[in-house]
């Protein structure tokens, strides 16, 4: 008898080393936020009948930096599907813009750009399709401003609107700092880039042909150092990152090997040690897909 307690201690902890709940995940990831120097939110849904969710700061904004991307691509695919143009179209490609702050000129910086090929293309046309794939998998500066000119701000927080998405603010292009200095920039919430991956992953964004085609192109991600970094190389990984100064953000739609789905944001702002804070956010991607794939 006197090794009863020893079995039951012994058995309670198998069960403490099991599956953890959704909500004891919440729990741990929020002192992990909490313990790291930063601000940081997270929106996660699994996509199957489980249903499962968590959900940290989930509305409140952060600089949408290049998460932009995917609401301008998503706009993009919806004039294409209203016959305003073909994704075969060609449009100019030039570097110089106009700030929404005054109308004054502006140009990108070679050097703070990713996408750096396309600058040698200044002068020539190019396909559409073509600067829709820059703009998502290089996060090419210069390829977004010239689709926004194309599609206009207003109409991407429009369609946004329509969606349910009703904190992402689409208001300029890259790099216009006048804007950028008189507080105008472009925002978004972790719950309302999970609602746009949601409907692109239900066929609900534009069409199902179309959304699978805009997920064609974010799994062709260039930048997976953060949700994709430390998962298994094999997955399917839909996604789109954004940085800034003092911010990392990664947002993805993710298919587990039986098939399951699930969407995944996570945000962060003033940050002042970028590598410990990417760090622990890819420490908390893994933790997510450990979870599901522990059921």
């Amino acid at each position: 008898m006197k090794f009863f307690p020893i079995i039951v201690f012994m058995l309670s902890c198998l069960v403490c080393s099991g599956q953890t709940s959704t909500q004891q995940l919440q729990q741990k990831i929020d002192s992990i936020f909490k313990s790291t120097q930063g601000d940081f939110a997270i929106a996660f849904k699994d996509l199957s009948l489980d249903k499962d969710s968590i959900l940290i700061n989930q509305h409140e904004n952060f600089h949408a930096a290049s998460t932009m991307k995917t609401p301008v691509m998503i706009e993009v695919f919806k004039q294409v599907s209203e016959g305003k143009f073909s994704l075969k179209d060609s449009l100019l490609i030039k570097n110089e813009f106009k700030s929404i702050l005054d109308g004054s000129l502006y140009a990108m910086e070679l050097g703070r750009d990713s996408g750096e090929h396309l600058y040698e293309q200044i002068g020539r046309k190019r396909r559409i399709e073509d600067l829709v794939t820059d703009m998502i998998i290089y996060s090419s500066n210069l390829a977004t401003n010239i689709v926004i000119e194309l599609v206009d701000a207003k109409n991407v927080n429009k369609t946004m609107r329509e969606m349910g998405a009703s904190n992402i603010n689409v208001l300029r292009g890259v790099e216009d700092m006048k804007a950028y200095e008189a507080g105008l920039s472009n925002s978004t919430t972790a719950y309302d880039l999970m609602l746009i991956f949601e409907a692109l992953a239900n066929g609900n964004a534009v069409s199902t042909e179309a959304d699978e085609k805009m997920l064609n192109i974010l799994r062709q991600q260039k930048h997976t150092d953060l949700i994709p970094k430390l998962l298994p190389k094999d997955l399917k990984i839909a996604n789109k990152t954004g940085w800034i100064t003092g911010v990392h953000h990664d947002s993805a739609l993710i298919e587990v090997p039986d098939g399951r789905k699930y969407v995944l944001v996570l945000l962060s702002k003033n940050m002042k040690d970028m590598e410990a804070g990417t760090k622990m956010l890819t420490e908390v991607s893994k933790m997510i897909y450990d979870h599901l794939t522990e059921k």
